[in-house]
């Protein structure tokens, strides 16, 4: 129903009926008779229609790099949780992890109706950092930590570090890293700095360690760890930068004739749903992507609402866990 049809039936002006709905002065009798038909009929009035009219609520732009990720799936779970109540719709962008797309979105939703946006951030680049700051509407990342900008992060380096040091601890000695490309501060860079920190901490030589870089999916993954074994097939330990490479470098240790765990570990980073059904199961570092979405609605929102002045910038980093499934 429209707010027309309910004024006709009610036999009062379409403004009569807006005015009840905002909570606006008007009579008791026209108040009654509007309230029975509601009553009647169940009319709700459209949120997005009355948010653009009254300037309380609307759309939040969210910009993620891929569709077909767990991690951004959780993300976005938190992030619809976060809006659920607070009369916000989000509207979704995907770059397919191209820098463009990123910055083609930003600067069409500055021009849009959206209140704000969340940026499922990957690579700074000069031309994104210029993007971001010259926005005039609020803008929250996740995932990576941007100097001057309102981030949600987690703490890769400590995560990837303590599950190298369990790793060592099982025994290993000849270790890989299968990371990706390192313009990704959070998970290229960081992630890999994590696990050189454990290794030399455990005295484990550099010689000893040996490293590919993979794209996000399994199969990459797999050809990652392929070559590593090609040129290193003493490898007994392998850290990948996130479960996908990971799942899909175990294939190609089974192919080799490895045993996971027996004749090698390996471990991943987030804690995918598919973690669970790999034979052995996957042990992994736990990051706590839900809550990543909800701290950035939480974080946004209140800059829309100038709850908490624009500077200093708030910042903050989530934990992690350890959760250990046997395959190390």
């Amino acid at each position: 129903m429209t707010i027309r049809e309910v004024a006709a039936l009610a036999g009062v002006s379409p403004a009569a009926v807006s005015r009840y709905m905002n909570g606006g002065p008007l009579s008791e009798e026209k108040q009654e008779k509007i309230r029975r038909v509601i009553d009647q009929t169940g009319y709700r009035p459209n949120q997005i229609a009355q948010s653009m009219r009254t300037g309380k609520g609307g759309q939040i732009g969210v910009i993620v790099p891929r569709l077909y990720s767990d991690s951004v799936a959780q993300v976005m779970e938190g992030i619809a949780e976060g809006l659920q109540n607070q009369n916000y719709v989000p509207i979704l962008g995907c770059t397919y992890l191209d820098v463009e797309k990123e910055i083609s979105y930003l600067e069409a939703m500055q021009s849009s109706q959206v209140a704000g946006v969340i940026l499922m951030g990957t690579i700074l680049t000069p031309a994104l950092e210029n993007t971001i700051h010259s926005c005039s509407k609020p803008v929250v990342v996740t995932g990576q930590n941007f100097a001057g900008v309102p981030c949600v992060y987690h703490d890769d380096f400590h995560a990837v570090s303590e599950l190298t040091a369990r790793m060592i601890g099982t025994g290993r000695q000849e270790l890989a890293f299968i990371g990706v490309d390192e313009r990704d501060v959070a998970v290229g860079k960081n992630r890999r700095l994590g696990f050189e920190a454990a290794a030399a901490e455990a005295g484990i030589r550099p010689e000893k360690l040996h490293y590919a870089v993979s794209r996000f999916d399994a199969d990459s993954g797999e050809a990652a760890m392929d070559e590593l074994l090609g040129k290193y097939p003493g490898i007994d330990g392998v850290i990948c930068a996130t479960d996908m490479i990971a799942l899909g470098a175990m294939n190609a240790l089974f192919r080799s004739g490895k045993r996971v765990p027996e004749d090698a570990g390996i471990a991943g980073v987030g804690d995918s749903w598919a973690d669970k059904v790999a034979r052995p199961a996957l042990t992994t570092a736990h990051l706590y992507f839900r809550e990543c979405g909800l701290a950035a609605v939480e974080i946004l929102l209140q800059r829309i609402g100038n709850e908490i002045p624009e500077s200093p910038v708030r910042k903050t980093m989530l934990e992690y866990s350890i959760i250990e499934r046997g395959s190390m």
